[in-house]
């Protein structure tokens, strides 16, 4: 009895601890969101003013959406270029994946070890090469060509190669039997087995192209087709004086990746306990 009650106050103690410490991470965000709806005159106000004496959300959010430089445009072009590169990659790295640990065929060791030698290559050895390319072919200054750099990913064709191998293979030999080629099998049998898996790689993979900002800083040129982390940078060097509207911009940036989180937290815990099973 007593050494049920000492660790049911090991938990306690430690929830607690790990309680303070979540506030403590999360000071930062709430002073920024208290921030962008406060008058910019009370900013910087000491002590703290964690609620606002005066509100001014309407008119900074407003500022920032609508204004001399609209967020709802930069929105737009981060949501399509975020999900359209999240579905190829994702699908075009299953694809990948799927065949590298189910199809037997020459050489396929071999090609695997060479696709994981170009993960050694840094980004940006390449960037000149890819710029050279893309304005020779025409994919320069548009979505299109960005959405094709991030759609195909080693580290993605590495991260579900492992999972598609804890598919067990009688599963594939029996779909054999009954008739089944390998294009029916990836979709009707291993990848909805791998289904959490894929789910947290593709939330992982809009996180990733949603933050990016050297691609496009690099491949885009033309205002009106900026991404979120170019907006910010542009509305801070237009804004700098006005930390609410920074604030402001700030908060409607890093929301979507929230909600993207929120909803998906499930299948990220379930791809997290599936590489524990299968490890």
């Amino acid at each position: 009895m007593g050494t049920r009650v000492g660790v049911d106050l090991r938990k306690l103690i430690v929830t607690i601890v790990m309680f303070v410490v979540s506030i403590l991470f999360l000071l930062p965000f709430i002073w920024m969101l208290v921030t962008s709806f406060k008058v910019e005159r009370d900013v910087f106000v000491y002590p703290i003013q964690w609620i606002p004496r005066e509100w001014n959300a309407i008119q900074n959010y407003k500022e920032v959406w609508f204004g001399d430089y609209p967020f709802y445009l930069y929105y737009w072009n981060s949501i399509k270029v975020s999900l359209l590169t999240t579905i190829i990659s994702a699908m075009v790295s299953a694809l990948a994946a799927y065949g590298f640990s189910k199809i037997r065929f020459a050489a396929g060791n071999w090609l695997f070890i060479i696709v994981l030698v170009t993960y050694m290559i840094p980004g940006q050895a390449i960037l000149i090469p890819q710029f050279i390319l893309y304005r020779n072919i025409g994919l320069f200054d548009n979505h299109f060509g960005l959405i094709m750099l991030g759609s195909f990913s080693v580290l993605g064709t590495f991260m579900l190669r492992q999972f598609f191998m804890g598919v067990h293979q009688e599963f594939i030999e029996s779909a054999k039997i009954d008739g089944a080629n390998h294009p029916r099998i990836f979709w009707s049998i291993a990848l909805p087995l791998v289904k959490p898996a894929v789910a947290t790689y593709a939330i992982l993979r809009f996180i990733w192209t949603w933050n990016d900002y050297q691609n496009p800083l690099i491949f885009l040129r033309t205002d009106r087709l900026f991404t979120i982390p170019l907006a910010m940078q542009k509305f801070t060097s237009l804004s700098g004086e006005f930390y609410s509207l920074i604030m402001a911009a700030a908060v409607s940036a890093i929301f979507p990746l929230l909600i993207v989180f929120i909803i998906g937290q499930k299948s990220v815990i379930e791809g997290i306990a599936l590489g524990g099973v299968k490890g």
